[in-house]
């Protein structure tokens, strides 16, 4: 799906804006419904809601608007509708499907945990928190509520809590580039772009990454002033339409004059002009 962002944002707005794009993948539900943050929709091509082209979302969307009016207690319906707003721009209606199956099924796993990615989409952090920790079983620990909680924490500038539950989600599936991508992304949210990049390759280069893992590992090589680099691993699995806007995004990134400088100086509490787009 292309990436639309507004022309000028400061360092912070931009890493923030990139991590939650990287919940998504830290959010997926379990069991057989389709997740919150990627897989197919229905029918058509079967392509993966992530690599749909604009079009394509927006069909997506309209198909599944219809079939939930018709039947919107269905789970796997809103599950999916919920997915295909979210892609497509709309939180806050996504939200609003979730927040309504969440009523319908209060302790169903997937809902729970498609309602925590909703609502941390939102900026609802605590709520979302509360959700993700719902939905997990104890005795049962799931992989993906382990590291989505751990995402949640590193937006809330819990670093250390965060990072140890993505070390507990390593230890219960090991080798997750989900896992890994949001290990990497918690160091790129610090600033420390190199260790940052070095989770991010290692998702990567595991046999079933996909394309957010590799978009995250374009964004932490572009800060680093690689863009050729980034333009190419940006570029790859994409449509031409998909490509452009992630390379459009990176170089509006890489334009920010001092974004980086900025991001640190926000840190520290002190406050910076935002620089324009070249």
């Amino acid at each position: 799906m292309p990436i639309t962002r507004p022309a000028r944002m400061t360092g912070k707005r931009l890493l923030t804006a990139a991590f939650l794009a990287m919940l998504a993948a830290g959010t997926a539900g379990c069991g057989t419904t389709d997740r919150m943050s990627t897989g197919s929709v229905g029918r058509g091509n079967g392509k993966p809601v992530e690599m749909m082209s604009s079009g394509e979302l927006r069909e997506a969307t309209n198909r599944l608007g219809q079939s939930y009016a018709r039947n919107p207690g269905d789970k796997n319906i809103a599950l999916k509708y919920a997915i295909t707003l979210q892609m497509n721009g709309d939180a806050d209606q996504s939200l609003a499907v979730m927040r309504k199956l969440a009523i319908a099924y209060p302790k169903d796993r997937d809902v729970l945990a498609a309602y925590g990615k909703a609502l941390a989409a939102n900026g609802q952090l605590e709520p979302a928190l509360d959700a993700v920790r719902r939905a997990q079983t104890p005795e049962y620990p799931d992989w993906k509520l382990v590291s989505a909680e751990g995402a949640i924490l590193d937006q809330l500038g819990q670093r250390d809590e965060a990072r140890q539950l993505y070390r507990k989600a390593q230890d219960l599936k090991p080798n997750e580039p989900t896992i890994l991508s949001n290990l990497g992304m918690s160091y790129l949210l610090e600033g420390d772009l190199r260790t940052a990049e070095t989770y991010l390759r290692s998702a990567a280069s595991q046999p079933n990454a996909d394309s957010r893992v590799r978009q995250n590992l374009a964004l932490a090589v572009g800060l680093q002033g690689r863009f050729d680099e980034a333009e190419k691993i940006a570029s790859q699995e994409l449509s031409p339409e998909q490509a452009q806007a992630n390379v459009t995004y990176l170089r509006q990134m890489l334009s920010q004059q001092n974004a980086w400088n900025q991001l640190k100086a926000q840190d520290k509490g002190k406050k910076q002009p935002e620089a324009a787009v070249n």
